[in-house]
């Protein structure tokens, strides 16, 4: 397909996206997010879409605000704009700019989860499913018309990093179906319900805190919709721990919060209503590591019966 296309985005959940359009089209730029200080030496680190956009030999343009500074794009003169996981807002200036529209890849069944965060939410929030939408784009967020669309069930195994990975394919997938119809005007667009629509806001500290007052199944959510990043959090003795894995057990009638039992490879919370077991963590400080292997080192009567908050 002879057309120019820009790309619009930042992180590796993007990248697939990018290869599509690259192996497809001819991508003339990639407009993504200004080098971040990254690490405690705080190195100047490219986002991955440039890395890639650049091993390509494909100019990047890096506006810190795209709102005011888009002329480059303009230089191009694109048919079509595609974005996916950009991290801002588009201008409607930027929107009119290609003859064929801007397209986003959005990792949600839209009108559900518009926003910054779906992957995250849908799992927190306990959904069975998630999916792909490509949409074009207007003034709003996650607002356009909706081109097409994909499902991908969400398992009870599943987290924020294997759900990203399967989006991630997902979307280079329809994209590839979904290309030859945008570029030829015979593709369907259907308006959004906006009395259906919910939003995922962008996650706070606070949204990692475990709240041990809700049922065990909130908890379970909560940690497999924030694993592996930035990951769900507990105080025990006023120091933070990382909590990554675990499973539901046996229904408790203790004190939300209290250590009920202790396990060779787990440590058991009261929930609401039922014991939740903590099978991998990240003390303060240190790597994430087994529970078993945590046990190891400590003094189990110290823990037993503890309140954590």
């Amino acid at each position: 397909m002879n057309i120019k296309t820009v790309f619009m985005g930042t992180p590796d959940f993007a990248l697939p996206i990018l290869e599509t359009l690259i192996n497809n089209t001819n991508v003339v730029l990639v407009v993504t997010q200004p080098d971040k200080e990254v690490g405690r030496k705080k190195v100047l680190t490219p986002s991955p879409v440039k890395t890639c956009a650049l091993a390509h030999h494909i100019p990047v343009f890096q506006p810190a605000k795209i709102r005011v500074d888009y002329e480059e794009i303009k230089k191009y003169e694109p048919d079509l704009i595609v974005t996916c996981a950009y991290g801002q807002i588009i201008p409607v200036a930027v929107l009119s700019i290609p003859r064929l529209g801007c397209i986003n890849v959005h990792a949600s069944l839209l009108p559900k989860y518009r926003g910054g965060a779906p992957i995250h939410h849908a799992i927190i929030n306990g959904e069975k499913e998630t999916g792909i939408t490509i949409m074009y784009m207007d003034e709003g967020m996650d607002t356009g018309d909706i081109i097409a669309m994909a499902k991908e069930p969400i398992t009870e195994t599943d987290n924020v990093e294997t759900m990203h990975n399967k989006l991630s394919k997902l979307g280079s997938e329809l994209l590839l179906n979904t290309l030859p119809n945008i570029i030829n005007g015979t593709n369907k667009r259907s308006k959004q319900n906006n009395e259906e629509a919910t939003y995922a806001k962008i996650i706070k500290r606070e949204d990692e805190h475990l709240n041990f007052h809700e049922p065990a199944l909130n908890v379970s959510n909560r940690i497999r919709g924030l694993n592996s990043w930035p990951l769900a959090y507990l105080l025990l003795n006023n120091e933070e721990y990382k909590i990554l894995e675990g499973y539901i057990g046996e229904e408790t009638t203790c004190l939300p919060g209290t250590i009920v039992g202790l396990k060779k490879d787990a440590i058991g919370i009261a929930c609401q209503d039922k014991v939740y077991y903590i099978t991998k963590l990240k003390p303060f400080g240190k790597k994430a590591m087994l529970t078993k292997d945590y046990l190891n080192g400590v003094k189990k009567e110290n823990l037993l019966h503890k309140i954590v908050s």
